[in-house]
């Protein structure tokens, strides 16, 4: 296939993806881990269904009972009466939480993080992967708004269900890649749900132009007759059609529901433009008094990641407004160290900053 290509095609392809595939069927990235710590306490893994009646109804068919992974801190099963701090992780483009929590090696780096000192806290793995490979954590009738699962539905039924500290002051919110574009997106339009915000390598956080489809990819596209077919496309379309279900949607153009940018010129800026409004460098702006609410805010990306210049402009942009935040760069791609980011800066990130006590003041 041959694609007239621009700004957006190798910030979508680095990203969106966590790895492009070998084979049709997608599969976690390879990823080292940090040596497990001898003797460290055994954390307890829950798979459980959460309803979103924000995500059901949606026009592309994704179920609104979605997979979520709950890790309980060792001391949770003997202890009836503490209530815990809880962070709320969010996955990449093109996998779902069963594959991150392969990536980042959980539970051996949580039980690690213990070990070395950090408070014990409820991790939570929303799934939030959809036929077309993301969710990116926007509002969409295409979709369903999985921007209000994260923020509401599923904070409401974790309190409900487990015995969490339930203010916004024990609450984190982390992600990787288009998890880490979910942190900020959500991070700034709904900071009166959370505390603490952790952007790992975080994708999409600025506007790009789209690159052109050919008739080849054209001819693709039109031959989908239900949402499920673009499973077969190639992996450039299936992330443009995932772009396009979130931040241009179209409840009067069956089967996809959704718009590209593609035909006149007029017509491709008005997409563009859709997709520009849902960049966080865009309306970070309009967050600034929301974001000095944060007992504390840091990002990181590697130094050999696409993503590194993005992120940083985001840290400069906070530094202007007076937010204190912080910025790492450090050896390493967009995967290869995300288990010792997550084991040895994450997590201690937010055993520092979440207040682990009820009734205590940060």
């Amino acid at each position: 296939m041959t694609m007239k290509t621009s700004a957006i095609h190798a910030a979508l392809l680095a990203g969106l993806c966590l790895a492009m595939p070998a084979a049709p069927a997608l599969a976690q990235v390879a990823t080292n881990a940090p040596a497990p710590v001898p003797g460290a306490p055994k954390v307890t893994l829950e798979r459980i269904k959460v309803h979103s009646p924000a995500i059901a109804g949606n026009l592309e068919g994704e179920s609104g009972d979605r997979d979520v992974i709950v890790v309980l801190p060792p001391s949770y099963a003997a202890n009836r009466t503490k209530r815990y701090p809880v962070v709320y992780a969010l996955h990449g483009y093109s996998i779902g939480a069963e594959q991150w929590i392969g990536e980042i090696h959980v539970p051996q780096v949580i039980e690690g993080a213990l070990a070395k000192g950090a408070q014990e806290m409820i991790l939570v793995f929303p799934d939030s992967k959809t036929i077309h490979n993301g969710s990116m954590y926007s509002s969409s009738a295409t979709t369903g708004d999985f921007e209000r699962f994260i923020s509401h539905d599923l904070i409401a039924y974790i309190d409900s269900h487990y015995r969490t500290l339930a203010n916004p002051q024990s609450r984190g919110l982390v992600g990787h890649s288009m998890g880490g574009y979910g942190a900020a997106r959500i991070g700034m339009k709904h900071a009166d749900q959370f505390g603490a915000l952790y952007l790992m390598s975080p994708c999409c956080l600025s506007a790009r132009d789209a690159f052109a489809l050919d008739e080849t990819g054209l001819a693709q596209i039109a031959a989908v007759k239900a949402p499920a077919d673009s499973a077969n496309l190639p992996f450039p379309l299936r992330a443009q059609l995932a772009v396009g279900a979130a931040w241009s949607p179209n409840p009067k153009k069956p089967p996809l529901y959704l718009d590209l940018p593609s035909g006149d010129e007029a017509q491709r800026n008005a997409i563009l433009a859709k997709w520009a409004a849902n960049a966080p460098l865009a309306f970070v702006d309009q967050y600034i008094g929301a974001l000095k609410g944060y007992a504390a805010i840091a990002m990181d990306v590697g130094d050999q990641d696409s993503l590194k210049t993005d992120t940083e402009t985001l840290h400069k942009v906070l530094d202007s407004y007076g937010i204190a935040n912080s910025f790492t760069l450090y050896e390493g791609t967009h995967t290869s160290h995300v288990a010792f980011r997550f084991q040895d800066h994450v997590l201690p990130f937010f055993s520092t900053h979440l207040v682990a006590k009820a009734g205590a003041a940060r």
